[in-house]
């Protein structure tokens, strides 16, 4: 089982998540061979730009190569997260993410994946077992069923303007709501966070130190 990083979000330019992507690398095989999944956007985030700011950005806390694996054959990024000690998944459209994973068969490897996993927004939102998202065309609140490597329903890029939907949607299930540069880190059944991070249940929302799953 991978040890598992769920950041709620991070502006890779500002690396406001930069003590918690630390912690992650720290702890993952050295040398440190870094695969990333740039499957959450439409375009696959093919731009050459944002990849050589995570390459730069990577390389800084440690990682000997970063790679990107190209979404088709899943015997090639099988191969590829062999050789890799930490999978990142990029942020972006978390419905698309899940479905690519799934098509090419990539969400058992990820659970029995024995590296660690950094997904940021949509990539920790794919990893839980239930996510809301927001509706691009009509900005409502929805529920959609992730890849269950973590037991949990996740909200990422949290902000207090979202509590009253996040009570409502609190009074049928536990919502744990991470905002931007604060994450979740799951290993070995145990739950906890690294920065602010909160649990809607029942109508209420309060703080989230740790808990086991």
């Amino acid at each position: 089982m991978p040890k598992i990083y769920l950041l709620g979000g991070e502006n890779v330019y500002s690396r406001n998540a930069k003590q918690i992507n630390m912690d992650a690398f720290e702890g993952a095989t050295q040398p440190l061979n870094v695969l990333v999944l740039p499957w959450a956007r439409a375009s696959f985030d093919n731009q050459y730009q944002k990849r050589q700011i995570l390459i730069d950005y990577f390389r800084s806390l440690g990682a000997s190569t970063v790679n990107f694996a190209e979404y088709g054959r899943l015997e090639t990024t099988a191969e590829q997260m062999a050789e890799a000690g930490l999978v990142y998944l990029t942020g972006g459209q978390p419905s698309i993410l899940i479905d690519r994973l799934r098509t090419i068969g990539l969400d058992q490897l990820l659970g029995n994946y024995g590296g660690v996993i950094v997904g940021r927004s949509a990539g920790a939102l794919a990893l839980c077992k239930r996510c809301l998202t927001t509706c691009r065309s009509n900005s409502k609140t929805r529920i959609i069923t992730g890849l269950d490597i973590v037991n949990i329903t996740l909200k990422a890029h949290y902000t207090p303007q979202k509590d009253a939907t996040l009570m409502g949607f609190s009074l049928n299930e536990t919502i744990f709501a991470v905002p931007e540069g604060s994450a979740l880190v799951y290993e070995d059944g145990k739950l906890y966070a690294m920065g602010n991070v909160y649990l809607f249940s029942k109508g209420t929302r309060q703080p989230f130190t740790e808990t086991c799953l």
